[in-house]
């Protein structure tokens, strides 16, 4: 075996390997999903961050960096999502991720302008609403990955072969992917393709910060956490504003009192910015097993030897 299967992943999307690039908020730039999408995989722009106007030039900016296909990644929870939408609509996007709300809302409406939907879930329950929804593929994501996460907080391990039991769509496992070896891992549990966050987070063509890749890159395991669970459960690395968080959540803070300590702009200062001590540093726990900045061909190029050679070894097993 010389390169990763094709599945019904690339088929869908019309890519040469079933890897998606996380449409990642303050992460997920033209650059990044250029690179991702050139070298073979699924790049996705993050919406989450991108005001409408800006969406439309970075959509731009893909365009003229790539002749491959490429998507965005759409929270449903973001207040201009129906700006976005007509964004995607207007500017002939062809595929979309959506996560953070009912898969309902616009796949019928993507799907009438020839749109392939992929929408995230974090259990089995709503991977058959999406079925439900006539999405084309199903993105189960395990509590291990970074950012914004499912409140079931069941691991990617557990999660995969359920989800696979639950729907005849395709699927594709995400976090706590950052090998060959765990594609391979996917794969035999029920997976045809993966999504890969913060193994792309910590790229050169990444937008994140250079002060975010370095912390990020130095982190050991158990140095992020999953908190914020009244509001919206997230992953972040344990610094001064995760501490406050902490404290807050153990003496039985409210909705209100938390939002006090993650006011709005809080990822753009973790992530995008310098401040690593104040700002939300989103990041998977598999950031522990990754100490250097890599350019994704060479990550991309990477990856699929690591998957070989797993892919070898258990044979000779």
């Amino acid at each position: 075996m010389t390169a990763i299967n094709k599945t019904r992943i690339c088929e869908l999307f019309g890519i040469e390997k079933p890897i998606v690039q996380g449409g990642m908020v303050w992460i997920s730039g033209w650059r990044l999903a250029a690179a991702v999408s050139n070298a073979g995989g699924l790049g996705l722009l993050g919406a989450g961050s991108l005001p409408p106007e800006l969406l439309r030039e970075h959509i731009s900016k893909m365009k003229q960096a790539t002749d491959k296909p490429w998507g965005i990644n759409l929270p449903l929870m973001n207040p201009a999502a129906e700006e976005i939408v007509k964004v995607i609509i207007e500017e002939g996007v062809k595929i979309v991720f959506t996560s953070a709300g009912s898969p309902k809302k616009y796949t019928s409406l993507f799907h009438e302008h020839g749109i392939k939907v992929a929408h995230v879930v974090s259990s089995s329950k709503f991977a058959r609403k999406c079925e439900d929804a006539g999405v084309d593929a199903v993105v189960c994501e395990g509590f291990e990955a970074g950012g914004h996460n499912g409140r079931e907080e069941t691991t990617t391990m557990v999660l995969v072969p359920q989800v696979r039991k639950a729907t005849s769509l395709p699927v594709i496992a995400a976090g706590g992917i950052a090998s060959g070896a765990a594609i391979a891992a996917a794969f035999v549990l029920g997976a045809e393709g993966v999504q890969i966050g913060t193994l792309f987070a910590l790229t050169e063509e990444s937008s994140a910060s250079d002060a975010f890749k370095k912390r990020c890159t130095s982190l050991e395991e158990g140095d992020t956490m999953l908190t914020l669970k009244l509001l919206s459960p997230t992953r972040l690395v344990k610094n001064d504003l995760f501490n406050r968080i902490d404290e807050a959540e153990k003496k039985g803070a409210d909705k209100d009192e938390l939002l006090k300590l993650v006011p709005p702009g809080s990822a753009r200062r973790g992530i995008f910015e310098d401040d690593q001590d104040n700002g939300e540093v989103e990041i998977g726990q598999i950031a522990s097993d990754i100490k250097e900045i890599l350019p994704v061909a060479t990550v991309m190029q990477r990856l699929e030897e690591e998957f070989c050679q797993a892919v070898k070894s258990n044979l000779q097993m």
